[in-house]
Protein backbone atom coordinates (compact mmCIF):
# COMPACT_ATOMS: atom_id res chain seq x y z
CA UNK A 1 0.00 0.00 0.00
CA UNK A 2 2.09 2.85 -1.12
CA UNK A 3 0.87 6.97 0.01
CA UNK A 4 -0.74 8.58 -3.08
CA UNK A 5 -1.50 12.08 -1.95
CA UNK A 6 0.25 13.35 1.49
CA UNK A 7 -2.03 16.23 3.04
CA UNK A 8 -0.37 18.49 5.76
CA UNK A 9 -1.64 21.65 7.56
CA UNK A 10 -4.26 22.51 4.15
CA UNK A 11 -6.24 25.96 5.06
CA UNK A 12 -8.62 27.59 2.48
CA UNK A 13 -10.89 30.64 2.71
CA UNK A 14 -13.49 32.42 0.58
CA UNK A 15 -12.85 35.87 1.82
CA UNK A 16 -13.29 36.43 4.99
CA UNK A 17 -15.51 32.65 5.72
CA UNK A 18 -12.75 29.76 6.75
CA UNK A 19 -14.04 26.53 4.53
CA UNK A 20 -11.26 24.45 6.65
CA UNK A 21 -8.17 25.07 8.19
CA UNK A 22 -4.84 22.71 9.12
CA UNK A 23 -6.15 19.51 7.39
CA UNK A 24 -4.40 16.63 7.19
CA UNK A 25 -4.73 13.47 5.78
CA UNK A 26 -3.19 10.58 3.50
CA UNK A 27 -4.96 9.17 0.45
CA UNK A 28 -3.12 5.44 0.05
CA UNK A 29 -3.09 3.30 -3.26
CA UNK A 30 -6.08 1.06 -1.70
CA UNK A 31 -8.17 3.94 -0.44
CA UNK A 32 -11.84 3.97 -1.42
CA UNK A 33 -12.90 7.20 0.82
CA UNK A 34 -16.46 8.61 1.14
CA UNK A 35 -15.53 12.39 1.77
CA UNK A 36 -18.20 14.27 4.00
CA UNK A 37 -19.40 17.53 5.62
CA UNK A 38 -21.96 20.06 6.30
CA UNK A 39 -22.40 22.42 3.24
CA UNK A 40 -20.05 24.64 2.97
CA UNK A 41 -17.01 22.77 4.48
CA UNK A 42 -14.65 23.07 1.47
CA UNK A 43 -15.48 19.67 0.30
CA UNK A 44 -15.64 20.69 -3.51
CA UNK A 45 -13.01 22.85 -2.71
CA UNK A 46 -10.54 20.47 -1.52
CA UNK A 47 -11.12 18.34 -4.89
CA UNK A 48 -10.20 20.81 -6.90
CA UNK A 49 -7.31 21.37 -5.11
CA UNK A 50 -6.26 17.96 -5.22
CA UNK A 51 -6.56 18.58 -8.54
CA UNK A 52 -4.30 21.42 -9.38
CA UNK A 53 -7.84 23.65 -10.17
CA UNK A 54 -7.42 25.61 -7.14
CA UNK A 55 -4.83 26.67 -4.74
CA UNK A 56 -4.92 26.48 -0.87
CA UNK A 57 -4.06 29.55 1.28
CA UNK A 58 -1.23 27.68 3.21
CA UNK A 59 -0.23 23.59 3.68
CA UNK A 60 1.14 21.39 1.45
CA UNK A 61 -0.10 19.01 -0.99
CA UNK A 62 2.62 16.35 -1.67
CA UNK A 63 1.85 13.93 -4.28
CA UNK A 64 3.92 11.04 -5.71
CA UNK A 65 5.90 11.32 -8.62
CA UNK A 66 4.32 11.05 -11.50
CA UNK A 67 0.88 10.51 -10.25
CA UNK A 68 -1.97 11.00 -12.65
CA UNK A 69 -5.17 12.37 -11.38
CA UNK A 70 -8.65 12.21 -13.02
CA UNK A 71 -11.18 14.71 -12.19
CA UNK A 72 -15.33 14.38 -12.64
CA UNK A 73 -17.01 17.39 -11.84
CA UNK A 74 -20.42 17.93 -9.99
CA UNK A 75 -22.66 19.04 -13.65
CA UNK A 76 -20.34 18.64 -16.73
CA UNK A 77 -20.62 20.23 -19.72
CA UNK A 78 -19.26 19.56 -23.26
CA UNK A 79 -18.90 21.14 -26.44
CA UNK A 80 -20.62 20.00 -29.77
CA UNK A 81 -18.73 17.35 -30.59
CA UNK A 82 -19.04 13.69 -30.52
CA UNK A 83 -19.08 12.17 -27.80
CA UNK A 84 -15.71 9.99 -28.81
CA UNK A 85 -14.48 13.46 -29.48
CA UNK A 86 -15.35 15.10 -26.24
CA UNK A 87 -13.81 11.85 -24.40
CA UNK A 88 -10.23 12.31 -26.52
CA UNK A 89 -10.03 16.20 -26.46
CA UNK A 90 -7.42 16.23 -23.26
CA UNK A 91 -5.01 13.19 -24.92
CA UNK A 92 -2.24 14.53 -26.76
CA UNK A 93 -1.95 13.11 -30.53
CA UNK A 94 0.79 10.98 -29.74
CA UNK A 95 -0.83 8.99 -27.14
CA UNK A 96 -4.06 8.76 -28.90
CA UNK A 97 -4.04 5.61 -31.11
CA UNK A 98 -3.67 3.55 -28.10
CA UNK A 99 -6.15 5.69 -26.10
CA UNK A 100 -9.10 5.24 -28.76
CA UNK A 101 -9.16 1.97 -28.07
CA UNK A 102 -9.69 2.78 -24.47
CA UNK A 103 -12.25 5.27 -25.18
CA UNK A 104 -14.13 2.97 -27.39
CA UNK A 105 -14.09 0.32 -24.57
CA UNK A 106 -15.20 2.74 -21.36
CA UNK A 107 -17.81 3.70 -23.47
CA UNK A 108 -19.15 0.58 -23.95
CA UNK A 109 -18.96 -0.42 -21.22
CA UNK A 110 -20.48 3.05 -19.88
CA UNK A 111 -23.74 1.65 -22.88
CA UNK A 112 -22.81 4.42 -24.82
CA UNK A 113 -23.91 2.48 -28.43
CA UNK A 114 -23.13 5.31 -31.08
CA UNK A 115 -19.99 7.04 -30.57
CA UNK A 116 -20.93 9.91 -32.82
CA UNK A 117 -23.60 11.59 -30.77
CA UNK A 118 -23.44 15.20 -30.29
CA UNK A 119 -22.19 15.44 -26.51
CA UNK A 120 -23.95 18.75 -25.89
CA UNK A 121 -27.22 17.49 -26.36
CA UNK A 122 -26.86 14.58 -23.67
CA UNK A 123 -29.47 14.72 -20.79
CA UNK A 124 -27.63 15.33 -17.39
CA UNK A 125 -27.30 11.54 -16.23
CA UNK A 126 -25.62 10.98 -19.86
CA UNK A 127 -23.30 13.65 -19.09
CA UNK A 128 -21.96 12.50 -15.98
CA UNK A 129 -20.99 8.93 -17.35
CA UNK A 130 -19.42 10.27 -20.53
CA UNK A 131 -17.31 12.59 -17.84
CA UNK A 132 -16.27 9.45 -16.52
CA UNK A 133 -15.24 8.05 -18.81
CA UNK A 134 -13.27 11.11 -19.84
CA UNK A 135 -11.83 10.92 -16.90
CA UNK A 136 -11.07 6.98 -16.88
CA UNK A 137 -9.11 7.08 -20.49
CA UNK A 138 -6.06 8.31 -19.43
CA UNK A 139 -5.58 5.38 -16.83
CA UNK A 140 -5.47 7.54 -13.46
CA UNK A 141 -3.87 6.34 -10.52
CA UNK A 142 -6.61 8.37 -8.57
CA UNK A 143 -10.22 9.40 -8.96
CA UNK A 144 -11.69 12.35 -7.57
CA UNK A 145 -15.79 12.33 -7.77
CA UNK A 146 -17.65 15.44 -6.97
CA UNK A 147 -21.14 14.54 -6.62
CA UNK A 148 -21.18 11.54 -9.09
CA UNK A 149 -24.78 10.21 -8.66
CA UNK A 150 -26.24 13.90 -9.25
CA UNK A 151 -28.52 13.68 -12.38
CA UNK A 152 -28.11 9.79 -12.80
CA UNK A 153 -31.25 7.99 -12.58
CA UNK A 154 -31.86 4.66 -10.12
CA UNK A 155 -30.39 2.16 -13.17
CA UNK A 156 -27.61 4.64 -13.69
CA UNK A 157 -26.32 4.64 -10.06
CA UNK A 158 -26.54 0.93 -10.21
CA UNK A 159 -23.85 0.86 -13.00
CA UNK A 160 -21.70 3.53 -11.43
CA UNK A 161 -21.01 1.61 -8.28
CA UNK A 162 -20.67 -1.93 -10.29
CA UNK A 163 -18.34 0.39 -12.54
CA UNK A 164 -16.20 1.45 -9.45
CA UNK A 165 -15.90 -1.95 -8.18
CA UNK A 166 -14.88 -3.29 -11.17
CA UNK A 167 -12.45 -1.10 -12.13
CA UNK A 168 -9.76 -1.33 -9.43
CA UNK A 169 -9.09 2.20 -9.32
CA UNK A 170 -8.37 4.43 -5.58
CA UNK A 171 -11.25 7.15 -5.34
CA UNK A 172 -11.77 9.94 -3.52
CA UNK A 173 -15.59 10.95 -3.88
CA UNK A 174 -18.08 13.68 -2.12
CA UNK A 175 -21.43 12.18 -2.23
CA UNK A 176 -24.85 12.54 -0.18
CA UNK A 177 -26.27 9.24 -1.41
CA UNK A 178 -26.69 7.11 1.70
CA UNK A 179 -26.82 3.75 -0.18
CA UNK A 180 -24.20 4.59 -2.86
CA UNK A 181 -21.43 5.37 -0.44
CA UNK A 182 -22.22 2.56 2.10
CA UNK A 183 -21.94 -0.12 -0.91
CA UNK A 184 -18.79 1.39 -2.30
CA UNK A 185 -16.13 3.05 0.50
CA UNK A 186 -14.45 1.33 2.95
CA UNK A 187 -13.38 4.72 4.76
CA UNK A 188 -14.40 8.04 5.48
CA UNK A 189 -13.32 11.48 6.07
CA UNK A 190 -15.68 14.24 7.38
CA UNK A 191 -14.27 17.98 7.42
CA UNK A 192 -16.43 19.20 10.16
CA UNK A 193 -15.46 22.09 12.36
CA UNK A 194 -17.18 19.60 15.68
CA UNK A 195 -13.90 18.02 15.68
CA UNK A 196 -10.34 18.77 17.23
CA UNK A 197 -8.25 18.90 14.07
CA UNK A 198 -11.31 19.88 11.70
CA UNK A 199 -11.11 16.37 10.64
CA UNK A 200 -12.68 12.60 11.85
CA UNK A 201 -11.58 9.59 9.79
CA UNK A 202 -12.86 5.94 10.22
CA UNK A 203 -12.65 2.75 8.57
CA UNK A 204 -15.50 0.92 7.15
CA UNK A 205 -18.53 1.04 5.93
CA UNK A 206 -20.87 4.03 6.42
CA UNK A 207 -23.33 2.83 9.21
CA UNK A 208 -19.98 2.28 10.82
CA UNK A 209 -18.41 5.64 10.65
CA UNK A 210 -21.97 7.02 12.16
CA UNK A 211 -21.40 4.62 14.88
CA UNK A 212 -17.84 5.79 15.67
CA UNK A 213 -18.79 9.52 15.24
CA UNK A 214 -21.65 9.63 17.82
CA UNK A 215 -18.88 7.77 20.22
CA UNK A 216 -16.53 10.57 19.64
CA UNK A 217 -18.90 13.27 20.10
CA UNK A 218 -20.44 11.89 22.85
CA UNK A 219 -16.96 11.29 24.84
CA UNK A 220 -16.61 15.41 24.04
CA UNK A 221 -19.45 16.28 25.81
CA UNK A 222 -18.36 14.31 28.41
CA UNK A 223 -14.94 16.12 27.94
CA UNK A 224 -17.00 19.84 28.64
CA UNK A 225 -18.87 18.38 31.72
CA UNK A 226 -15.54 17.24 33.40
CA UNK A 227 -14.13 20.60 32.32
CA UNK A 228 -16.93 22.71 33.63
CA UNK A 229 -16.58 20.42 37.25
CA UNK A 230 -13.62 20.81 37.46
CA UNK A 231 -13.39 24.45 37.10
CA UNK A 232 -16.09 25.40 39.09
CA UNK A 233 -14.45 23.21 42.22
CA UNK A 234 -11.31 25.38 41.28
CA UNK A 235 -13.27 28.99 40.83
CA UNK A 236 -14.62 28.36 44.11
CA UNK A 237 -11.66 27.40 45.89
CA UNK A 238 -9.97 30.83 44.36
CA UNK A 239 -13.21 32.75 46.08
CA UNK A 240 -12.51 31.22 49.16
CA UNK A 241 -9.15 31.53 49.47
CA UNK A 242 -8.66 35.52 49.15
CA UNK A 243 -5.84 36.31 50.66
CA UNK A 244 -4.52 32.78 48.73
CA UNK A 245 -5.32 34.67 45.66
CA UNK A 246 -2.18 36.77 45.82
CA UNK A 247 0.09 33.56 46.41
CA UNK A 248 -0.70 31.30 44.10
CA UNK A 249 2.07 30.05 42.12
CA UNK A 250 2.13 31.38 38.69
CA UNK A 251 1.54 27.51 36.77
CA UNK A 252 -1.97 27.13 39.21
CA UNK A 253 -3.51 30.38 36.95
CA UNK A 254 -1.82 29.70 34.10
CA UNK A 255 -3.57 25.99 34.51
CA UNK A 256 -6.89 27.93 35.06
CA UNK A 257 -6.70 30.19 32.46
CA UNK A 258 -6.03 27.15 30.03
CA UNK A 259 -8.70 25.05 31.07
CA UNK A 260 -10.99 28.34 30.54
CA UNK A 261 -9.23 27.95 27.02
CA UNK A 262 -10.04 24.46 26.72
CA UNK A 263 -13.76 24.82 27.44
CA UNK A 264 -14.31 27.45 25.67
CA UNK A 265 -13.05 25.54 22.31
CA UNK A 266 -15.10 22.38 23.37
CA UNK A 267 -18.15 24.18 23.71
CA UNK A 268 -17.51 25.62 20.10
CA UNK A 269 -17.26 22.30 18.94
CA UNK A 270 -20.34 20.75 20.64
CA UNK A 271 -22.35 23.17 18.70
CA UNK A 272 -24.25 21.51 16.32
CA UNK A 273 -26.59 23.81 14.36
CA UNK A 274 -29.20 21.86 12.23
CA UNK A 275 -31.47 23.29 9.75
CA UNK A 276 -35.33 23.53 11.04
CA UNK A 277 -36.97 21.92 8.11
CA UNK A 278 -41.06 21.79 8.90
CA UNK A 279 -43.82 22.13 6.21
CA UNK A 280 -47.14 24.20 6.81
CA UNK A 281 -49.68 22.13 6.06
CA UNK A 282 -53.26 23.90 5.17
CA UNK A 283 -55.12 21.51 7.74
CA UNK A 284 -58.15 20.30 5.54
CA UNK A 285 -59.71 17.18 6.23
CA UNK A 286 -60.91 15.71 2.43
CA UNK A 287 -59.58 12.45 2.25
CA UNK A 288 -59.20 12.46 -1.32
CA UNK A 289 -57.11 15.20 -2.92
CA UNK A 290 -56.22 14.54 -6.28
CA UNK A 291 -57.92 10.80 -8.63
CA UNK A 292 -56.46 10.97 -11.87
CA UNK A 293 -57.49 7.75 -14.74
CA UNK A 294 -55.75 6.65 -17.50
CA UNK A 295 -53.07 9.26 -17.67
CA UNK A 296 -51.74 9.27 -20.97
CA UNK A 297 -48.56 11.74 -22.15
CA UNK A 298 -46.60 11.74 -25.42
CA UNK A 299 -43.53 14.02 -26.01
CA UNK A 300 -43.49 14.17 -29.87
CA UNK A 301 -44.20 10.76 -31.54
CA UNK A 302 -42.49 8.61 -28.06
CA UNK A 303 -45.52 7.86 -25.73
CA UNK A 304 -43.79 8.63 -22.40
CA UNK A 305 -46.65 6.54 -20.43
CA UNK A 306 -49.76 5.64 -20.57
CA UNK A 307 -52.96 4.07 -18.39
CA UNK A 308 -52.16 5.82 -15.38
CA UNK A 309 -54.44 5.42 -12.18
CA UNK A 310 -53.98 6.82 -8.74
CA UNK A 311 -55.51 8.84 -5.91
CA UNK A 312 -53.85 11.43 -3.37
CA UNK A 313 -55.02 11.46 -0.15
CA UNK A 314 -53.48 12.96 3.46
CA UNK A 315 -50.44 10.57 4.21
CA UNK A 316 -49.85 9.09 1.02
CA UNK A 317 -46.67 9.28 -0.17
CA UNK A 318 -45.85 8.47 -3.59
CA UNK A 319 -42.22 7.60 -5.15
CA UNK A 320 -41.99 7.61 -8.99
CA UNK A 321 -39.13 5.94 -10.51
CA UNK A 322 -37.88 4.90 -13.94
CA UNK A 323 -35.08 5.75 -16.08
CA UNK A 324 -34.19 9.24 -17.41
CA UNK A 325 -36.14 10.08 -20.69
CA UNK A 326 -39.49 7.93 -18.87
CA UNK A 327 -41.54 11.28 -18.12
CA UNK A 328 -40.87 10.99 -13.89
CA UNK A 329 -40.70 14.61 -14.30
CA UNK A 330 -43.54 15.28 -16.80
CA UNK A 331 -46.27 13.44 -14.53
CA UNK A 332 -45.22 15.31 -11.60
CA UNK A 333 -45.74 18.36 -13.85
CA UNK A 334 -48.91 17.31 -15.00
CA UNK A 335 -50.65 16.63 -11.26
CA UNK A 336 -49.10 19.62 -9.98
CA UNK A 337 -51.07 21.47 -13.21
CA UNK A 338 -48.27 23.16 -14.86
CA UNK A 339 -48.77 20.81 -18.02
CA UNK A 340 -51.47 19.39 -19.48
CA UNK A 341 -52.38 15.92 -20.17
CA UNK A 342 -53.00 14.06 -23.60
CA UNK A 343 -55.16 11.57 -22.53
CA UNK A 344 -57.25 11.19 -19.32
CA UNK A 345 -58.65 12.53 -16.54
CA UNK A 346 -57.70 14.43 -13.44
CA UNK A 347 -60.52 15.74 -10.70
CA UNK A 348 -58.55 17.94 -7.33
CA UNK A 349 -60.54 18.63 -4.65
CA UNK A 350 -62.00 22.64 -3.96
CA UNK A 351 -58.96 24.78 -3.02
CA UNK A 352 -56.59 22.73 -3.10
CA UNK A 353 -52.95 24.27 -2.47
CA UNK A 354 -49.77 22.65 -4.28
CA UNK A 355 -46.50 23.40 -3.70
CA UNK A 356 -43.97 22.67 -6.47
CA UNK A 357 -39.94 21.67 -5.50
CA UNK A 358 -38.27 22.28 -8.73
CA UNK A 359 -34.89 19.94 -9.25
CA UNK A 360 -32.85 22.84 -11.70
CA UNK A 361 -33.76 25.42 -9.12
CA UNK A 362 -35.25 27.75 -11.64
CA UNK A 363 -37.38 29.57 -9.10
CA UNK A 364 -34.75 31.16 -7.66
CA UNK A 365 -32.84 34.64 -9.84
CA UNK A 366 -29.16 34.24 -9.61
CA UNK A 367 -29.30 38.33 -9.23
CA UNK A 368 -30.95 38.55 -6.61
CA UNK A 369 -29.43 38.28 -2.75
CA UNK A 370 -29.70 36.11 -0.44
CA UNK A 371 -32.23 37.94 1.71
CA UNK A 372 -34.24 38.87 -0.96
CA UNK A 373 -34.35 34.75 -1.62
CA UNK A 374 -35.35 34.48 1.67
CA UNK A 375 -37.87 37.59 2.24
CA UNK A 376 -39.38 38.56 -1.08
CA UNK A 377 -40.37 42.03 0.51
CA UNK A 378 -39.81 43.87 3.85
CA UNK A 379 -37.66 42.33 6.55
CA UNK A 380 -39.90 40.24 7.87
CA UNK A 381 -41.23 36.81 6.69
CA UNK A 382 -45.14 34.85 7.77
CA UNK A 383 -44.80 31.58 8.73
CA UNK A 384 -47.65 29.90 10.22
CA UNK A 385 -49.11 33.12 11.55
CA UNK A 386 -45.86 34.43 12.84
CA UNK A 387 -43.61 37.52 11.63
CA UNK A 388 -40.15 36.26 11.59
CA UNK A 389 -36.90 38.63 10.89
CA UNK A 390 -35.41 37.41 7.74
CA UNK A 391 -32.32 36.62 10.00
CA UNK A 392 -33.68 35.11 12.51
CA UNK A 393 -35.08 33.17 9.50
CA UNK A 394 -31.86 32.85 8.02
CA UNK A 395 -30.62 31.04 11.02
CA UNK A 396 -33.03 28.55 10.76
CA UNK A 397 -31.58 27.45 7.64
CA UNK A 398 -27.81 27.82 8.71
CA UNK A 399 -27.36 31.08 7.25
CA UNK A 400 -25.70 33.84 8.73
CA UNK A 401 -26.77 37.58 8.86
CA UNK A 402 -23.50 38.16 7.46
CA UNK A 403 -24.00 36.68 4.39
CA UNK A 404 -27.25 38.10 3.50
CA UNK A 405 -26.19 40.49 1.12
CA UNK A 406 -24.26 37.85 -0.93
CA UNK A 407 -25.86 37.47 -4.63
CA UNK A 408 -27.57 33.77 -5.04
CA UNK A 409 -25.67 32.86 -7.68
CA UNK A 410 -22.19 32.92 -5.69
CA UNK A 411 -23.90 30.00 -3.39
CA UNK A 412 -23.06 26.16 -3.29
CA UNK A 413 -25.71 24.10 -4.85
CA UNK A 414 -26.53 22.72 -1.24
CA UNK A 415 -27.70 26.54 0.17
CA UNK A 416 -30.04 27.05 -2.96
CA UNK A 417 -31.58 23.91 -2.13
CA UNK A 418 -31.79 24.91 1.33
CA UNK A 419 -33.13 28.56 0.46
CA UNK A 420 -35.97 26.77 -2.13
CA UNK A 421 -37.12 24.48 0.75
CA UNK A 422 -37.43 27.77 2.93
CA UNK A 423 -39.55 29.37 0.34
CA UNK A 424 -41.71 26.53 0.14
CA UNK A 425 -41.98 26.15 4.09
CA UNK A 426 -43.82 29.18 3.77
CA UNK A 427 -46.62 28.19 1.73
CA UNK A 428 -49.49 26.08 3.09
CA UNK A 429 -49.76 23.15 1.12
CA UNK A 430 -52.06 20.51 0.74
CA UNK A 431 -49.75 17.84 -1.61
CA UNK A 432 -46.08 18.50 -1.94
CA UNK A 433 -44.89 17.70 -5.64
CA UNK A 434 -40.47 17.38 -4.96
CA UNK A 435 -38.62 17.04 -8.07
CA UNK A 436 -34.71 15.07 -7.12
CA UNK A 437 -34.93 17.79 -3.58
CA UNK A 438 -32.02 15.69 -2.09
CA UNK A 439 -29.55 17.47 -4.84
CA UNK A 440 -26.54 18.83 -3.06
CA UNK A 441 -27.98 18.72 0.43
CA UNK A 442 -25.73 17.04 3.47
CA UNK A 443 -26.37 14.10 5.11
CA UNK A 444 -27.67 15.81 8.30
CA UNK A 445 -30.06 18.06 6.44
CA UNK A 446 -31.44 15.21 4.44
CA UNK A 447 -32.58 13.36 7.49
CA UNK A 448 -34.31 16.64 8.53
CA UNK A 449 -36.06 16.66 5.17
CA UNK A 450 -36.94 12.67 5.79
CA UNK A 451 -38.48 13.80 9.36
CA UNK A 452 -40.20 16.61 8.26
CA UNK A 453 -41.49 14.42 5.19
CA UNK A 454 -42.73 11.52 7.35
CA UNK A 455 -44.44 13.95 9.80
CA UNK A 456 -46.30 16.32 7.07
CA UNK A 457 -49.69 15.51 6.87
CA UNK A 458 -50.72 16.11 3.65
CA UNK A 459 -49.43 13.89 0.46
CA UNK A 460 -46.32 14.27 -1.18
CA UNK A 461 -45.31 12.99 -4.69
CA UNK A 462 -41.48 12.51 -4.82
CA UNK A 463 -39.01 12.34 -7.67
CA UNK A 464 -35.34 10.96 -5.93
CA UNK A 465 -32.28 9.15 -6.72
CA UNK A 466 -31.43 8.63 -3.08
CA UNK A 467 -32.62 4.95 -2.45
CA UNK A 468 -32.46 5.57 1.16
CA UNK A 469 -34.73 8.40 1.02
CA UNK A 470 -37.36 6.46 -0.96
CA UNK A 471 -37.51 3.39 1.27
CA UNK A 472 -37.94 5.14 4.53
CA UNK A 473 -40.36 7.49 3.38
CA UNK A 474 -42.65 6.53 0.48
CA UNK A 475 -45.75 4.46 0.88
CA UNK A 476 -46.12 3.60 -2.37
CA UNK A 477 -43.56 3.55 -5.58
CA UNK A 478 -44.86 3.90 -9.45
CA UNK A 479 -42.72 2.58 -12.00
CA UNK A 480 -42.40 4.10 -15.24
CA UNK A 481 -40.91 2.08 -17.64
CA UNK A 482 -39.20 1.83 -21.10
CA UNK A 483 -42.46 -0.17 -22.34
CA UNK A 484 -45.05 2.54 -21.21
CA UNK A 485 -46.45 0.24 -18.77
CA UNK A 486 -46.48 1.84 -15.35
CA UNK A 487 -46.09 -0.39 -12.09
CA UNK A 488 -47.48 0.16 -8.43
CA UNK A 489 -45.13 -1.73 -5.87
CA UNK A 490 -45.48 -1.33 -2.14
CA UNK A 491 -42.15 0.24 -1.41
CA UNK A 492 -39.03 0.80 -2.52
CA UNK A 493 -37.51 -2.34 -1.48
CA UNK A 494 -40.11 -4.58 -3.47
CA UNK A 495 -39.30 -2.57 -6.62
CA UNK A 496 -35.70 -3.21 -6.48
CA UNK A 497 -36.12 -6.53 -6.05
CA UNK A 498 -38.52 -6.68 -9.17
CA UNK A 499 -35.51 -4.69 -11.17
CA UNK A 500 -32.81 -7.49 -9.65
CA UNK A 501 -34.88 -10.25 -10.61
CA UNK A 502 -35.50 -9.17 -14.29
CA UNK A 503 -31.81 -8.13 -14.80
CA UNK A 504 -29.27 -10.82 -16.01
CA UNK A 505 -26.99 -12.44 -13.10
CA UNK A 506 -23.95 -10.44 -13.00
CA UNK A 507 -20.63 -11.37 -11.01
CA UNK A 508 -18.20 -8.59 -9.77
CA UNK A 509 -15.49 -9.34 -7.94
CA UNK A 510 -14.81 -6.20 -5.74
CA UNK A 511 -11.49 -4.63 -5.61
CA UNK A 512 -10.42 -4.83 -2.41
CA UNK A 513 -11.28 -8.57 -0.66
CA UNK A 514 -11.79 -8.19 3.23
CA UNK A 515 -8.77 -9.93 4.97
CA UNK A 516 -8.66 -12.78 6.60
CA UNK A 517 -7.51 -13.24 9.87
CA UNK A 518 -3.82 -14.36 10.32
CA UNK A 519 -3.58 -17.86 10.63
CA UNK A 520 -0.27 -19.85 12.03
CA UNK A 521 2.79 -19.28 9.43
CA UNK A 522 3.05 -22.95 7.27
CA UNK A 523 2.65 -23.64 3.83
CA UNK A 524 -0.76 -24.23 2.14
CA UNK A 525 -0.59 -27.02 0.01
CA UNK A 526 -2.32 -26.71 -3.48
CA UNK A 527 -5.03 -29.29 -3.84
CA UNK A 528 -5.01 -31.88 -6.68
CA UNK A 529 -7.50 -29.81 -8.89
CA UNK A 530 -5.60 -26.28 -8.16
CA UNK A 531 -2.38 -27.91 -9.33
CA UNK A 532 -4.03 -29.01 -12.60
CA UNK A 533 -5.46 -25.24 -12.90
CA UNK A 534 -2.11 -24.21 -12.51
CA UNK A 535 -0.54 -26.11 -15.23
CA UNK A 536 -2.63 -24.69 -17.58
CA UNK A 537 -3.92 -21.64 -16.74
CA UNK A 538 -0.51 -19.90 -18.85
CA UNK A 539 -1.64 -21.90 -21.67
CA UNK A 540 -5.10 -19.78 -20.89
CA UNK A 541 -3.60 -16.40 -20.41
CA UNK A 542 -2.17 -17.01 -23.78
CA UNK A 543 -5.24 -17.66 -25.15
CA UNK A 544 -7.27 -14.84 -23.21
CA UNK A 545 -4.17 -12.89 -24.53
CA UNK A 546 -4.48 -13.64 -28.50
CA UNK A 547 -8.19 -12.83 -28.35
CA UNK A 548 -7.39 -9.32 -26.75
CA UNK A 549 -5.01 -9.03 -29.65
CA UNK A 550 -7.71 -10.33 -32.30
CA UNK A 551 -10.79 -8.00 -30.96
CA UNK A 552 -8.37 -5.00 -30.88
CA UNK A 553 -6.63 -5.71 -34.72
CA UNK A 554 -10.71 -5.88 -35.29
CA UNK A 555 -11.17 -2.52 -33.60
CA UNK A 556 -8.75 -1.09 -35.79
CA UNK A 557 -10.17 -2.66 -38.87
CA UNK A 558 -13.97 -1.31 -38.03
CA UNK A 559 -15.49 1.16 -40.17
CA UNK A 560 -18.73 0.64 -39.56
CA UNK A 561 -20.24 3.18 -36.55
CA UNK A 562 -23.31 0.65 -35.71
CA UNK A 563 -20.34 -2.08 -34.96
CA UNK A 564 -18.27 -0.22 -33.15
CA UNK A 565 -20.03 -0.86 -29.71
CA UNK A 566 -20.27 -4.54 -30.13
CA UNK A 567 -16.68 -5.17 -30.95
CA UNK A 568 -15.59 -2.76 -27.78
CA UNK A 569 -17.89 -4.34 -25.35
CA UNK A 570 -15.89 -7.75 -26.41
CA UNK A 571 -13.03 -6.13 -26.17
CA UNK A 572 -13.91 -4.70 -22.75
CA UNK A 573 -15.03 -8.94 -21.36
CA UNK A 574 -11.82 -10.10 -23.04
CA UNK A 575 -9.85 -7.87 -21.33
CA UNK A 576 -11.51 -8.50 -17.93
CA UNK A 577 -10.93 -12.42 -18.48
CA UNK A 578 -7.69 -11.93 -19.17
CA UNK A 579 -6.85 -9.87 -15.83
CA UNK A 580 -9.06 -12.38 -13.94
CA UNK A 581 -6.90 -14.95 -15.14
CA UNK A 582 -3.41 -13.00 -14.37
CA UNK A 583 -5.00 -12.68 -10.74
CA UNK A 584 -5.78 -15.98 -10.39
CA UNK A 585 -2.05 -17.57 -11.87
CA UNK A 586 -0.80 -14.81 -9.01
CA UNK A 587 -3.29 -16.63 -6.15
CA UNK A 588 -1.65 -20.11 -7.15
CA UNK A 589 1.89 -19.40 -7.57
CA UNK A 590 1.68 -17.51 -4.18
CA UNK A 591 0.19 -20.58 -2.12
CA UNK A 592 2.41 -23.19 -4.07
CA UNK A 593 5.42 -21.36 -2.37
CA UNK A 594 3.72 -20.74 1.05
CA UNK A 595 3.05 -16.83 0.48
CA UNK A 596 -0.77 -17.11 0.93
Amino acid sequence: MSTLISIQSLSKSFGAQALFEELSFAIHSTDRIGLLGPNGAGKSTLLKILKGLEQADEGIVAKKQNIKIAYACQSPQFPAISIEEAVLSDIPLSDRAEAEVRARMYLSKAQFEDFSVNSSTLSGGWKKRLDLVKAMVNEPDLLLLDEPTNHLDLEGILWLEKFLIRERIPFLTVSHDRYFLNNICDKFIEINRCFPDGIFESVGNLDQFFERKELFLKGQLEQERSLRTSLRDELEWMKRSPKARTTKSKSRVEKVENMLEELSQIKERNKKPKVKIEFSASERETRKMISGHNLTKSLGQKELFKGIDLTLSPGYRLGIVGKNGTGKTTLLKILAQQIPLDKGTLKYADDLKLVYFDQHREQIPGNITLKEALCESGDTVNYRGQHIHVNGWATRFLFTKERLMLPVHCLSGGEKARILIARLMLKPADVLFLDEPTNDLDIPTLEVLEESLKEFPGAVVLISHDRALMDNICTQILSLGSNNDPHFYMDYTQWEKAQAEARPAEKIEPTIKPEKKQEINRPKKLSYNEQRELAGIEKAIEHAESIVAKITEESQKNDDPKKAFEIYNKLGKAQEELERLFIRWQELENKSIGLE
